[in-house]
Formats: structure tokens, C-alpha cells, sequence
């Protein structure tokens, strides 16, 4: 047999394998595993099969997951069993290199290499059309995050193809079987790359929430810290891998292989498109409820807020009391600094896969300019958001919060009408109009137009209600 990634066309070759199989496969189920038998002829011999010690079909966590058996009992067995592995696993230099950003490229393009001729025949043409750039956008700015799990250790000799399937549930423990022996370099990497493949599969067979919470577990139990988007960036991965084997099995006849290809291409599309790490601008005049927006933005979403107030008030930047707009804390010189802090906060958040919410005026278009190019540079989704409100209402809101003693902002009427007069246009923005809405409604308005922003749309205005 030769396949792009294999190649058994020698006995020796199939040996070897054979061996290598049994060898791997004793880290997770040595009692599985009982060695290799020798098939003979004629007093020689012509071939080489892997002996196991067979299990229950029904005891499989596939099987058990289709039945609707609780999982709960064997996720939390799996993530121990699997915590403890990957701490023992080896690792070295070469196998770290498995976690770069250019190995995770090699590896993406690789498959899309062999699932080119399925693209249309049996893959959706415009899913593929928009996952492929989606897939490698992300890595092209996580270089900071990648290192980081690198020098954290947490890349190792792993299982490579953690499947359900493959994992029995019985009643002295699980065993784990079938790890990936005919290639080193798919085997090697991130513990996430393990058990985001479990996930993925669960998700796949109806259990999205036992895999989500089978997550959770191996993370509180290795202590590890698992980014939302490099999760969903592996468990794409994962599913595209998967959708490229059904490719293979509808190109030998298997009637459910395209049905079941077509599934996992949807679901990696779906985490590539949970995984873009976005850049979210939200700006307007004092009193136009940006603050309320953001902060809300990112409760939401689980986004990282920082304020531009908050940076203004450290002692870093400027201590005095702010005389007025264009002095002080406001001057032009202090506001760059401001900026300036601003986007490397976002710079460093962004780098590590968090999606942020920079809240600030965004005034000056020079600034806009650089919160693009700060984007550009760590492959992030740019959103800008311009909030507005009715004068007299921004007067109101402002007056109220002085009262309240509860926000860092010190803006008065008069900087907000001093600002007003020095704001450069915003085509690229989308307008959320605050006026007469309570802070939730300002936040689902917001809400609203971040679902229906991919790309930025200059001139769009979402009024309120």
C-alpha cells in the first residue's frame, strides 16, 4: 500500500511498523498491545500483523456516546490518564518544532495538498474557499503564543489521532489505542492538539458540552491554561484532518465517506471561524456610552477591555489634574502616549490569541491608522465601532457619573465639546447610535453589529430602538 503519507510496499517496511505500532501503543494500553506475529510460508515469512488482546465493541467511548450513556465518570479517567502521559512524554528539540507557526502551516497545507481534487467532487467549494485563508491567517500572528506554549514545555510525542472510537471504557480503566505510529511529525505536538481531537470528536458524535467539559478537566488537573483560540484553531485542525480521511474513503467506494467529509469540513470551518482573534475599536465623545459598549462587548464575547482613561490615570503617563482638554492629561503629547500604551497592551494580548476591546475616542485618524496596522501585523479581525448619542443626553450621562464618583473619566461638557470640534471623520466605522437606550440595549446593539461585521463597513448606522 502507498499512500501520500505511507508507503508499505516492502515487507521490512510493514515490519518495522508493525513494531513501531506495538512499541508506541504500550504507553496507553500495555496490556492491549501483545506483540508482533510473523506470517509464514513456505518456512518464510511474507508478512506481519500486531497481535491485541480483543475488547468489548460495546464498551467503546463512541459507542457509549451514541448510546447516550453518562460520560462524565470516563472524561474525567481519560484526562487523568492522559495528563499523566503527556508529563511523561518525551520531548526534545525536534519535537518542539512540531509547535511552530511554520510546522502548523506545513501541516495545513499539506492536507489541503491532498484534499485538492476532493474540493467540489466531495468537499463544499465555499466553505473551502473561505477556511484555507482562515486556517493560516491565524497562525501568521501567533508567534508570541506559540513560543510561549513551547517554552512552557506543553509540545511532547503525543497519541496524534484521539478518537472515541479508539478509547475503551472498561471496568479496571480506559485504555487508549490507535495512536498515529507511521509518522513521527504527526504524532509530535501540543497537548492541546491531543485533546482538542477528543473534543472534536465528541462534538461530532452530539456531545459538544461533554467535550467542552472534558477540556476543563484536563486543564485543572495538568495546570495548564488552554487559549479559547487555540483551542478552536487545533480542534479545526483536527476536524479538517478527519475530513480529509473521509475524502480518502469516498475515493475507495465507502457510500457515508462524502456525507460524513462534508460534516467535518463544516465543523472546522465553524472553529476557524470561533478562533479569529479580533480587534474591536470602540470610540466615540464622552457621554456616548463607548465605556458601557466595550465593557459589555467583552463580557460577552470573553474579550480582554482596555481603557484609554484607565492608561491615562496610571503614573506612568501624567499625574496633574487635567486644567482642560488640550492640557494636562489631555494634552497632545500625553494623549500619544496614551495611544501609544494602548496598542502595545493590545499588541501583546492579541500576539497570545485573546480578542480585545480597545476603549478610547479615537479622535485623531492617525491612531485609527495605527490600530489597523497593528491589526495587519498580528493577523487580527479590525471592528470599529463609533459610538453617538444626543448632546443633551451625553451632558445628562456625564453629570451623573461625576456624581457617582465610580469612572476613571474626568470628561466634562466642555472637553466633550472641545473634542467634538477636533475629531476627525470616521467612514470606516459603524455607528451605534446609544440615545434612549438603557446599557443592555446599548450593548446588544452592539452586539448586533459585531455579528454582522466580518469587515469593517463604512457608513453603517445601527439606530436604536
Amino acid at each position: 500500500m502507498q499512500l501520500g503519507f505511507v508507503d508499505f510496499r516492502q515487507r521490512a517496511a510493514r515490519a518495522a511498523d508493525c513494531r513501531r505500532e506495538v512499541t508506541l501503543n504500550r504507553r496507553l494500553a500495555p496490556d492491549v498491545y501483545l506483540g508482533v506475529a510473523d506470517l509464514v510460508m513456505a518456512g518464510a515469512p511474507v508478512d506481519h500483523l500486531v497481535v491485541m488482546r480483543r475488547l468489548p465493541e460495546g464498551r467503546r467511548l463512541a459507542t457509549l456516546a451514541r448510546e447516550g450513556a453518562v460520560l462524565d465518570g470516563w472524561l474525567q479517567q481519560i484526562a487523568d490518564v492522559l495528563v499523566s502521559f503527556h508529563r511523561s512524554a518525551d520531548r526534545s528539540p525536534e519535537i518542539s518544532a512540531a509547535g511552530t507557526g511554520a510546522s502548523l502551516c506545513a501541516g495545513w497545507e499539506a492536507n489541503f495538498a491532498e484534499t485538492d481534487r476532493f474540493v467540489g467532487p466531495v468537499l463544499d467549494q465555499a466553505i473551502e474557499a473561505e477556511l484555507r485563508p482562515l486556517a493560516l491567517d491565524w497562525i501568521a500572528g501567533r508567534e508570541h503564543l506559540l513560543g510561549s506554549r513551547i517554552a512552557a514545555g506543553r509540545v511532547c510525542d503525543g497519541h496524534g489521532d484521539l478518537q472515541a472510537e479508539d478509547i475503551f471504557c472498561l471496568d479496571d480503566g480506559v485504555r487508549i489505542l490507535d495512536c498515529v505510529e507511521f509518522s513521527d511529525r504527526l504524532r509530535y505536538g501540543d497537548v492541546i492538539a491531543d485533546v482538542a481531537f477528543l473534543a472534536m470528536d465528541l462534538e461530532r458524535l452530539g456531545h459538544a458540552d461533554a467535550g467542552a467539559d472534558f477540556l476543563r478537566r484536563y486543564e485543572e488537573i495538568s495546570g495548564d491554561q488552554f487559549p479559547p483560540s487555540l483551542i478552536h484553531h487545533y480542534c479545526a485542525s483536527r476536524a479538517y484532518v478527519r475530513a480529509k480521511v473521509a475524502c480518502l474513503r469516498s475515493a475507495e467506494g465507502v457510500d457515508e465517506a462524502r456525507t460524513q467529509a462534508r460534516q467535518l469540513q463544516a465543523l472546522a470551518l465553524d472553529h476557524l471561524r470561533a478562533a479569529r482573534v479580533v480587534l474591536v475599536l470602540v470610540g466615540g465623545l464622552p457621554g456616548s456610552g463607548k465605556s458601557t459598549v466595550a465593557a459589555g462587548l467583552a463580557q460577552a464575547r470573553g474579550m480582554t477591555v482596555l481603557r484609554s482613561d484607565e492608561i491615562r490615570q496610571e503614573g506612568g503617563v501624567v499625574e496633574e489634574p487635567a486644567p482642560g482638554y488640550g492640557l494636562g492629561r489631555y494634552s497632545r503629547a500625553s494623549r500619544a502616549r496614551v495611544y501609544q500604551e494602548l496598542v502595545r497592551r493590545a499588541e501583546s494580548r492579541l500576539g497570545s490569541g485573546d480578542s480585545v476591546v480597545l476603549d478610547a475616542s479615537w479622535q485623531d485618524a492617525g491612531w485609527r491608522d495605527a490600530a489597523r496596522a497593528l491589526a495587519e501585523r498580528t493577523s487580527s479581525q479590525l471592528v470599529e465601532l463609533c459610538c453617538v448619542v444626543d448632546p443633551t443626553e451625553a451632558v445628562d450621562r456625564m453629570r451623573r457619573r461625576a456624581l457617582a464618583h465610580t469612572d476613571p473619566s474626568e470628561a466634562t461638557a466642555e472637553v466633550r465639546e472641545a473634542m467634538r470640534g477636533s475629531m476627525d471623520p470616521w467612514d470606516t466605522a459603524i455607528v451605534v447610535d446609544t440615545s434612549h437606550l438603557a446599557p443592555d440595549q446599548a450593548v446588544d446593539r452592539a452586539l448586533s453589529a459585531l455579528t454582522s461585521c466580518r469587515t469593517p463597513t463604512g457608513g453603517k448606522v445601527i439606530p436604536p430602538t
